[in-house]
C-alpha cells in the first residue's frame, strides 16, 4: 500500500480510537496523549511516522508555558468561582425575581439575566447550570412555574458561558484561531497577515451573546401571554417591597459593574485580556468581601477599594505616571501621587476582603476548584498538543484538507460538515477537548478558503454552545439533572430545552446569513 495512503487511513483510525476511548470514560489529556504515541509508534513500525517530530513538542510546550494570554484562563476562573461562592448569584436572583415577580414570566426573566451574569462572570457551564439549577430551580417549582419551562430556561442560560465574553471558550478559542489564521495565510502566500486576537474575538461574540438573551426573553414572554397558568406572578408582601429599588441598585449595580469595567476595558483597548482577568478577580475578591462584610465589620474598606480600582483605569491611560525622568510634568506628578493613594487604598481593602473570605472558608474552597480547573485545561492542552502533532505527522490534515475541499458547495458545504462534526462531537465531548483536538485541524483549512476567522470563532462557539443543550445528550441537561427536585422527570428536562435549541439554531442560522452579527463590532472597535 502506498505509504501516504497508509499514513492518512492509520490518523483516521488514531482520531476514531481516541474518541471512543474517551466515551469509555478516561481521562482526556492522557487518553490523547496516550493514543497519539501508540500510533506514532505503530507508524515508526511501519515506515510511516518520523519519530523526530516529537522533537517538537518541547518548542510547542515552552510556547504554552510563555503564552501570557493563557493566564488569563486561572484568573477567569477564579473570578467566577469567587462570585459563585460568596453568594452574589443568590442574592441577585431573589432581588431581581422580586423586581420582575409581578409579571407573568418575570421570575424566567430574571433567571435569564442572572444567568448572563454568571455567564460574563464565570463562563464555565457545569458551575452556571448546577449553580442556577440549585438557587432557581425550587423557586420556580414554587411559584408554579411548569417545570419544563423552569427546566429550559435555566438549561438555556446556563449555557450562555460558552458566548458571552469574557469567556473562558473564547479564551481558548481565541488563541488557536490566531494560530489557525496566521497558517492559512501564510499557505496563501501572505506573509504579513492581519493578526486574529482574543480581544476581537470578544467583541465579535458581544452581539451574538445579547441576541440569543434576547430571543430567551421574548420565547419566555410569549409562554406567559399563550400560556399564563405556565408562568404565573409571585405574590409579594409589604415586606418585600419596601425598599426594594434601593436594594435592587445595591445588588445589581456592584457586579454589573465589575463586569463593564473587565469587558470595557479590554473591548476599548485600554488593557489586555490578561490584565482585564487580573483586575476581574480584585473585583470579584471586592465583592466577596462586602457579601461577608455582614457580622464581620464595615464595608466601607471595601467602596473605597472598588472606587480607587476605578479610578486607576483612567489614571494609568491618561497620565505618563513614569517618574524615571529628568522632568515631569506638574499635572503627571499630580496623578502619580493620587495614584499611589489610589494603590495604598486598594491593597487595604484587599487585604480587609482577603482575611475575610478566608476567615469565612470561601477563599480556601476557591482557590482549590480555580487549579482543579486550570490544571484539567493545561493537561488536556498538552496532551492535544500530542495528538495534533502525531495526526498531522501521519498525513491526517491532508486527508482532512482533501475532503473539505471536495465538498460541494465549496466553504459554505465544508463549513456546514464541520459544524455539524462539531455538534455531534459537543454530545460526547467537553469544549475543551474539542477545541484543542479538532479546531487546529480544521481551522487552517476552512480560513484558506476565505472564510472570516472571527466570524468563524463565533459561530464555533455558538455551535457548540447549541449541542451541550441539545437532548438526549447535552451536558447542561446532565448537569441539571443532578441537581434537580425528585419531582422533576429527565422528560420535564428534555422538552424544556427543546424550544430554546430551536431558538439557538435560529440564532446560528442568523449569524450565518448575516455574518455581520460578529463581525461590525470589532470593525467598528479596532478597524
Amino acid at each position: 500500500m502506498d505509504p501516504v495512503l497508509l499514513g492518512e487511513i492509520l490518523s483516521l483510525i488514531m482520531f476514531a480510537s481516541a474518541c471512543a476511548i474517551l466515551l469509555l470514560g478516561f481521562p482526556v489529556a492522557f487518553t490523547l496523549g496516550g493514543v497519539a504515541l501508540l500510533f506514532a509508534f505503530l507508524g515508526l513500525a511501519l515506515g510511516i511516522f518520523d519519530l523526530r517530530l516529537l522533537g517538537g513538542l518541547a518548542s510547542r510546550y515552552f510556547g504554552v508555558m510563555t503564552n501570557e494570554l493563557l493566564v488569563a484562563v486561572p484568573l477567569f476562573v477564579f473570578m467566577g468561582v469567587m462570585l459563585e461562592r460568596s453568594k452574589i448569584a443568590e442574592q441577585l436572583l431573589e432581588t431581581l425575581g422580586l423586581l420582575f415577580g409581578r409579571l407573568r414570566g418575570g421570575l424566567g426573566i430574571s433567571v435569564i439575566f442572572v444567568g448572563m451574569l454568571l455567564a460574563a462572570s464565570t463562563g464555565i457551564v457545569g458551575a452556571t447550570v448546577v449553580t442556577m439549577g440549585l438557587l432557581s430551580l425550587p423557586a420556580m417549582l414554587k411559584a408554579g412555574y411548569d417545570p419544563r419551562i423552569a427546566c429550559g430556561t435555566i438549561c438555556a442560560s446556563g449555557t450562555l458561558g460558552q458566548i458571552i465574553p469574557p469567556s473562558i471558550v473564547l479564551v481558548l478559542l481565541g488563541d488557536i484561531l490566531q494560530g489557525a489564521n496566521t497558517e492559512a495565510q501564510l499557505a496563501l502566500g501572505n506573509f504579513a497577515p492581519d493578526p486574529v486576537s482574543v480581544i476581537d474575538l470578544f467583541a465579535g461574540a458581544f452581539l451574538p451573546g445579547i441576541m440569543l438573551v434576547c430571543l430567551y426573553m421574548l420565547w419566555v414572554l410569549f409562554t406567559a401571554w399563550r400560556n399564563p397558568e405556565a408562568c404565573p406572578p409571585i405574590e409579594r408582601s409589604a415586606d418585600d417591597t419596601e425598599g426594594l429599588g434601593a436594594r435592587s441598585l445595591r445588588v445589581l449595580l456592584p457586579p454589573s459593574a465589575l463586569i463593564i469595567l473587565v469587558l470595557g476595558s479590554i473591548l476599548l483597548g485600554v488593557a489586555t485580556p490578561t490584565e482585564a482577568a487580573a483586575i476581574g478577580c480584585v473585583g470579584a475578591l471586592l465583592l466577596a468581601g462586602r457579601a461577608v462584610a455582614e457580622g464581620e465589620g464595615q464595608a466601607w474598606p471595601v467602596y473605597v477599594a472598588a472606587a480607587c480600582m476605578v479610578a486607576l483605569v483612567p489614571l494609568v491611560t491618561t497620565f505618563d505616571l513614569r517618574m524615571q525622568r529628568d522632568v515631569v510634568p506638574t499635572e503627571d506628578l499630580v496623578a502619580a501621587i493620587v495614584a499611589g493613594a489610589c494603590i495604598l487604598a486598594l491593597v487595604f481593602g484587599i487585604a480587609v476582603s482577603l482575611g475575610r473570605v478566608y476567615r469565612s472558608g470561601i477563599l480556601t474552597e476557591v482557590m482549590q476548584t480555580t487549579v482543579q480547573i486550570s490544571a484539567m485545561v493545561f493537561v488536556i492542552l498538552l496532551g492535544a498538543s500530542v495528538f495534533s502533532l502525531v495526526f498531522r505527522g501521519l498525513g491526517g490534515d491532508e486527508i482532512v484538507s482533501e475532503v473539505l475541499e471536495s465538498m460541494p458547495g465549496g466553504a459554505f458545504g465544508a463549513m456546514f460538515v464541520v459544524m455539524a462534526l462539531m455538534f455531534v462531537m459537543g454530545f460526547f465531548l467537553d469544549f475543551i477537548e474539542i477545541v484543542f483536538v479538532v479546531v487546529p485541524i480544521v481551522g487552517p483549512i476552512l480560513l484558506t478558503m476565505g472564510l472570516d476567522p472571527i466570524w468563524l470563532g463565533v459561530m464555533i462557539a455558538v455551535n457548540l454552545q447549541t449541542s451541550f443543550l441539545t437532548p438526549p445528550f447535552g451536558f447542561a441537561l446532565f448537569y441539571l439533572r443532578g441537581v434537580a427536585p425528585p419531582g422533576v422527570t429527565t422528560m420535564d428536562i428534555y422538552r424544556g430545552a427543546v424550544p430554546f435549541v430551536i431558538i439557538q439554531l435560529v440564532g446560528l442560522a442568523l449569524i450565518a446569513a448575516f455574518p455581520e452579527t460578529a463581525t461590525w463590532l470589532p470593525k467598528a472597535l479596532f478597524g
